[in-house]
């Protein structure tokens, strides 16, 4: 007969495979709230060919990390009429919270990603005290960037009000209210402001109050003390040498700047003993395929569509520079960045990026910055990276590796929830 947990913590995203970093993280939470003393873990989300439909870069599904024991995954099949198609999934999700929220389990929930995910969890909440059924939950949600940047900010820009009034009522909602970065707190605030301009509400107040920063959890233990036999190894495998490519590795979005790279790329001398390796899936792939195809240096750039969670930190260790030339964009910016982060704990060469959103709040001192849309500063900054001392290349890795520390899931997870008053008491076995 199976024992009903006593506490339990349930998360709402996207999850794993969307490469993404809210998913990335709330794989991270799901398992450092096991090591801290939840006897239970599920995260909520969306059933696999509903991500698929919607054209989001997916991770190869046939090589997943598992989960650890006591972590369920839950895709709820949608509810309801097949001419409601996206509600149906909704519908789905929020009916499976009201009965996790009503079956007697003490329960925290944290939601990543605030439309739709909070405004489910809001609305589970309401209809779980409906039923009349004891419920005892408590509420995190964490505003993880593109939520804000893209749908908060759209609906501000284009006069929806209603809409913004809707995510951001639902935000403040909750029991505790976090943001993954500075950045994102400020133009949470920023966009709240906006709208109490036009309309008398008193939303921007409130996020001042109560947001405070939660930093993205990862899982440091993949990135560090990596067996340099298995670094060439792994290496090997793709035709590559250590120290021997360039290496951009993320989503591949207009706001990545993967253009600007294969240009600066083409631009430096370097180009002739190194090869640019593009690693990553999304909705420019076509488009930047065709541009490396164009490149007078095609011969040199190669594209990695089948990377995954195991092999990443490898890649990361080897190269000679790892570039992230990221820009605003209407659609994204980047709020946190939580490559750069991993990619100072693998060691290996140094991170060129941008200062674009809270990417400094990711990389502190610790990163070569260009300027956005500047492909001769990135080709600059491989030279500079290439020219660096052996010795002083090692400080450098270690000194953004001891930064990078401070993301470690265990560590983040122990904040956000001690902040909160909520951390399990531990019980001897």
């Amino acid at each position: 007969m199976s024992t009903k947990p006593r506490n339990r913590l349930v998360i709402v995203n996207r999850a794993d495979p969307v490469i993404c970093g809210h998913s990335v993280e709330g794989r991270n939470l799901a398992e450092a709230a096991l090591q801290r003393g939840f006897d239970e873990v599920r995260i909520v989300t969306w059933p696999i060919e509903r991500l698929q439909a919607t054209g989001l870069p997916l991770k190869p599904l046939d090589r997943m990390l598992p989960y650890s024991q006591g972590i369920i995954v839950e895709r709820p099949e949608p509810v309801g009429d097949y001419k409601v198609p996206d509600g149906r999934y909704l519908a789905g999700i929020t009916g499976r919270l009201v009965e996790l929220f009503t079956d007697g389990v003490p329960t925290v929930c944290l939601s990543l990603y605030l439309s739709p995910h909070t405004v489910a969890v809001t609305d589970a909440v309401r209809a779980a005290w409906s039923t009349g059924l004891p419920v005892n939950v408590t509420t995190i949600a964490e505003a993880v960037g593109s939520d804000v940047t893209n749908v908060v900010r759209s609906c501000v820009d284009e006069g929806h009000f209603g809409a913004a009034a809707h995510i951001l009522s639902s935000y403040l909602a909750q029991d505790h209210c976090v943001a993954v970065s500075e950045y994102t707190r400020e133009l949470i605030i920023a966009s709240a402001a906006e709208i109490d301009a036009f309309h008398g509400t008193r939303f921007a107040d409130q996020c001042r109050d109560r947001i405070r920063i939660s930093y993205p959890a990862i899982d440091t233990s993949q990135y560090l003390d990596l067996d340099p036999a298995l670094i060439d190894g792994v290496l090997a495998a793709r035709g590559l040498e250590r120290d021997g490519y360039v290496l951009f590795l993320s989503r591949l979005t207009k706001a990545k700047g993967v253009d600007d790279l294969i240009a600066g790329f083409e631009r430096t001398p370097s180009n002739e003993r190194l090869q640019l390796v593009i690693a990553g899936r999304g909705p420019e792939s076509d488009a930047l395929r065709e541009l490396a195809a164009a490149s007078p240096l095609a011969d040199r750039i190669i594209f990695l569509d089948d990377v995954d969670d195991a092999e990443k930190p490898y890649l990361m260790a080897g190269c000679a520079t790892y570039v992230l030339p990221s820009k605003p964009r209407p659609e994204f910016v980047e709020t946190f960045g939580i490559a750069l982060a991993e990619k100072m704990l693998a060691g290996g060469g140094p991170v060129i990026t941008t200062e674009t959103g809270g990417i400094l709040e990711a990389v502190g001192e610790h990163a070569i910055i260009v300027p956005v849309d500047d492909p001769d500063a990135i080709a600059a900054a491989i030279d500079e990276s290439l020219a660096l001392d052996p010795d002083e290349r090692l400080a450098r890795a270690a000194r953004a590796r001891a930064f990078a520390l401070q993301f470690d899931r265990g560590a983040v997870f122990e904040r956000l929830f001690d902040e909160a008053g909520l951390l399990p008491v531990r019980t001897l076995a």
